[in-house]
């Protein structure tokens, strides 16, 4: 990200507790300091992308942090995925020192970051972000602005939650698979081509979850608890655990239990929301709207 700042042609300081991260940079034009105070007093907007929340936390009000340095009116934008509530606790800090704070969580992994392909969700003041998104298409092609402050980082934390679920449950039906016969390159050609393997995950919320609409059913609740019946079956017979396999059938089970046999199977996805305590109904034509601009 710093080095697609500087083909941009930004005047660029760094700080990094490696000296070996800063070398590549300094050798292509841009000037290391000792500490992240050093940096902020000379930048004009600032980037900080670390671990986690302990670490921006340290960076940005520590002894030798930013808030020491940055000067009335400059920009802190962290990259980092962060925590909401440590997110929303230094923005304070920061406002009454005349200092603006942005979170802006980036996505797209190192690929993206090399190939400039990442997406930037951004949450704070929606005049900064307007301000400064010339600077943000720099690092990556897809920045968004998502709302106030600390929301860019519950929506990252949403995304990367999805993506280890989801990569648990596959290896949990890959193992099955593969203990059940069928060779693991077959199975993945085959999986890939299907129903779920052609759809984009986040996608499929559109049809019934997000509009609430889950009758006349696309797919039947009874039919997809039995499904997931004899998985679970098959999960025990080969002695392979399945525990978000059952987890899963649980959930279709009580949806059952309500009466919903005859709904969609997403219907089951209520009792989540009834569980969390919200209610999530959004007008389809502006999801259609959200699908018609990403092409």
């Amino acid at each position: 990200m710093a080095s697609s700042l500087l083909a941009a042609g930004h005047s660029l300081h760094v700080n990094d507790l490696r000296p070996e991260a800063m070398a590549p940079l300094v050798a292509a034009g841009a000037t290391a300091h000792p500490s992240a105070r050093e940096v902020g007093a000379r930048a004009d907007v600032v980037f900080t992308s670390l671990p986690g929340p302990a670490e921006f936390e340290d960076v940005a009000l520590g002894a030798n942090g930013l808030v020491h340095g940055m000067q009335p009116g400059t920009v802190l934008f962290d990259l980092t995925t962060n925590a909401p509530s440590t997110i929303r606790r230094v923005h304070p800090v920061f406002q009454s020192r005349g200092l603006h704070l942005l979170d802006a969580p980036v996505s797209g992994g190192p690929k993206g970051a090399k190939t400039r392909t990442l997406a930037i969700w951004v949450g704070g003041d929606q005049t900064l972000y307007s301000r400064f998104e010339p600077v943000l298409r720099d690092i990556g092609n897809q920045p968004a602005y998502i709302g106030d402050i600390g929301v860019a980082s519950v929506a990252k934390l949403v995304h990367n939650c999805a993506g280890y679920a989801i990569q648990t449950a596959l290896a949990e039906v890959f193992t099955m698979g593969v203990k059940g016969g069928v060779d693991p390159l077959v199975l993945w050609r085959v999986v890939r081509q299907g129903f779920v393997g052609r759809a984009r995950v986040f996608d499929r919320l559109a049809d019934q979850f997000l509009p609430a609409v889950f009758d006349p059913p696309n797919f039947r609740l009874r039919l997809a608890h039995k499904d997931v019946s004899l998985a679970t079956a098959l999960g025990r017979e080969l002695n392979v655990p399945m525990r978000l396999a059952n987890l899963t059938l649980e959930d279709l089970t009580e949806a059952m239990n309500r009466g919903w046999s005859e709904r969609d199977s997403r219907a089951a996805m209520i009792l989540q929301e009834e569980r969390a305590g919200v209610a999530i109904k959004v007008a389809p034509e502006a999801i259609q709207e959200v699908l018609r601009q990403d092409g």
